[in-house]
């Protein structure tokens, strides 16, 4: 297995390195965002998160499925999850810069990690881990209504462009030519729930997999939301705390469900492996 998994481990110990430059040199390289000051206060929100939060525990999970940890390597791939849809943004979202390769080449390799991270799992073997009698209807359930969430705010604001004209405020508040958020909320994130969500309520083994995934990065990203929120109001380009609130409740009940998924994984004994 150790064999199989030794690209992933490569390609991730690549990741982290890069994340953390990437991080680093938003926070302490002045300049290097070209961005409006409302999205650049959010760039630096979202790098210290980056920097404190998501790397070290990207780190600790690669180490912890290395030594044999099935709960670690979940997190682990939640955690590429996570740098692939960070990224996402910065590649297409932020004003070209110096670092733009380096986004360039964090996205395409978190791309690359997860899925081969993903074909190397035994994703039935994972599946038969967690406990029969899980209780998975209130995950699943909080799973649409965040993707449900997600896309009633979406699909309104695109239809409302259709018939007034007036452009989404996420995309005049930027001063970005689109939608980033809505393109990669409604291609990397609502998808994810729903097929998760689905599966799971049916207790199938890839319900489990991708609940774990895209709790675990939801818990995360909103962490950096709030980062990136609190750091504009503080720069003064934003007056509205109100959006922690959503994003600390979206967190917080993505975190319960992650602890709630990983406790109900039950470790395969060692001489059973």
């Amino acid at each position: 297995m150790q064999n199989r998994l030794r690209t992933v481990y490569i390609l991730s110990i690549l990741i982290i390195i890069l994340a953390i430059i990437a991080a680093a040199g938003g926070l302490f390289i002045d300049g290097l965002y070209h961005d409006n000051a409302l999205v650049t206060a959010g760039w630096r929100g979202n790098d210290l998160v980056t920097l404190l939060v998501a790397a070290p525990l990207l780190v600790a999970a690669l180490m912890l499925s290395w030594h044999g940890s099935g709960r670690a390597r979940l997190v682990w791939l939640g955690m590429l999850d996570y740098t692939l849809y960070n990224f996402g943004f910065y590649l297409f979202g932020a004003a070209f810069n110096n670092f733009f390769l380096i986004y360039a080449a964090l996205f395409t390799l978190s791309i690359f990690a997860l899925i081969f991270g993903l074909a190397t799992l035994d994703v039935q073997r994972v599946g038969d881990q967690f406990r029969v009698g899980m209780p998975v209807k209130w995950i699943g359930g909080y799973m649409l209504f965040v993707a449900t969430g997600l896309s009633i705010v979406y699909v309104a604001q695109s239809l409302g462009f259709i018939v007034t004209g007036q452009l989404p405020p996420v995309v005049t508040l930027t001063g970005h030519p689109t939608s980033v958020v809505f393109a990669l909320d409604l291609s990397l994130v609502v998808p994810v729930l729903v097929l998760g969500a689905i599966w799971l309520w049916k207790r199938q083994p890839w319900g489990y997999v991708l609940a774990v995934i895209a709790n675990v990065k939801g818990a995360v990203y909103m962490l950096a939301l709030s980062a990136s929120t609190v750091a504009a109001v503080q720069a003064g380009v934003s007056q509205d705390l109100s959006q922690v609130g959503l994003w600390g409740f979206i967190g917080v009940a993505s975190l319960i469900a992650t602890l709630f998924l990983l406790y109900n994984f039950q470790p395969v004994p060692k001489e059973q492996k």
